[in-house]
């Protein structure tokens, strides 16, 4: 683990726990070879500086940074407190991107997350005022409280990382990317993400509230001083950067895959179409998905090729929003998870 900040030592007794090999939907990450690719470990190092804001998220850490690699987004659904902005935060911080967080409320205009034109007194003319949607890392909290039209203003943002004003594009940053939020249990006043807007995001990560001792050594953080706004006090450093990431999503595109593996992907794709629980089966879009994301994951898991046990751990955060449920199904309290859990069981895998 990566040495403790000097500002840290005001906390004498926190204690940072190692972070866990996980995938982004909690599974075990395999075995790892000894590896001395340096892009690949500072990656990795990531997920120690944000256990050290961030307790038992490891999962979703692994599924922003494949997001990252891939050029992706994510949404990340979760209750209110559970960390959903400081693992965020705490992410770019280890990365030295930028973050901006925008609060999505039912008065938001789009010129309020892209920009717009201000008249100047002193030109007489009017000038581009850059909007939030301008960073490497777009927090959009809440997501689903805006009305649809401000929600379509990030689509061109997600889809072509440019957006356009008064006739004119603009390009974002690179790397950019959206972390949307939404509450699960409160739909009181919301705006339901059209199935649009939801194929273009790379994952949908749950972020659970945590266990027992996961808890216990939150409240014990903060009872020794742990300041969620002060991070540098937590000894959070930068250990990669924009760079790092550039490299890695070269080396990303070259992990190999095999026919057979190709076909596999396909093959729970169009079991999705099939399934008799589903309206709405994943699109070809949901299949590119799941090979960049499986790909991320290999890349990360020390291996040059993709095997499909690296297919069936993306396969429930690459899918689960790309599917809709029937009524019947609804009714009968049947899961989304489950049904993508019973195709993956019956899907033949390549030997």
């Amino acid at each position: 683990m990566s040495a403790q900040h000097p500002d840290a030592q005001q906390y004498p007794s926190q204690q940072y726990p190692p972070a866990q090999d996980t995938g982004p939907d909690g599974d075990a990450a395999p075995a790892q070879q000894p590896d001395n690719d340096p892009v690949r470990g500072a990656l990795l190092d990531v997920r120690a500086e944000v256990a050290k804001a961030v307790v038992g998220q490891e999962s979703t850490v692994t599924g922003l940074l494949i997001a990252l690699l891939t050029g992706g987004h994510v949404l990340l659904e979760g209750v209110p407190g559970v960390a959903k902005t400081l693992l965020v935060r705490t992410l770019s911080a280890a990365l030295s991107l930028d973050t901006k967080r925008v609060q999505f409320t039912p008065d938001l205009m789009p010129g309020d997350v892209t920009g717009s034109l201000v008249y100047d007194t002193h030109t007489s003319e009017f000038s581009f005022r850059e909007g939030p949607v301008f960073t490497n890392i777009l927090l959009a909290d809440e997501i689903n409280r805006t009305p649809p039209k401000t929600q379509a203003s990030l689509l061109e943002a997600m889809e072509e990382h440019q957006i356009s004003v008064d006739g004119v594009s603009r390009q974002l940053p690179s790397p950019f990317i959206v972390a949307a939020t939404q509450n699960p249990v409160e739909y009181e006043g919301t705006y339901p993400l059209p199935e649009a807007q939801l194929d273009r995001f790379l994952l949908k990560l749950t972020m659970p509230l945590p266990g027992r001792e996961d808890e216990i050594e939150v409240v014990r953080r903060h009872s020794v001083g742990f300041d969620p706004r002060d991070l540098m006090a937590a000894g959070v450093r930068p250990v990669a950067s924009a760079e790092d990431l550039e490299n890695a999503r070269a080396a990303v595109a070259a992990v190999t895959i095999s026919p057979e593996v190709l076909g596999y992907i396909v093959d729970i794709v169009r079991a999705t179409r099939a399934a008799p629980s589903f309206q709405l089966g994943v699109s070809p879009r949901g299949a590119t998905a799941l090979l960049k994301t499986a790909r991320a994951w290999a890349w990360l898991s020390g291996r040059g090729y993709v095997t499909p046990d690296d297919v069936k751990v993306l396969t429930m955060p690459a899918l689960r929003h790309r599917v809709a449920l029937r009524p019947e199904a609804q009714m009968d309290g049947v899961d989304v998870d489950d049904v993508l859990g019973s195709i993956l069981a019956t899907v033949p895998v390549p030997r």
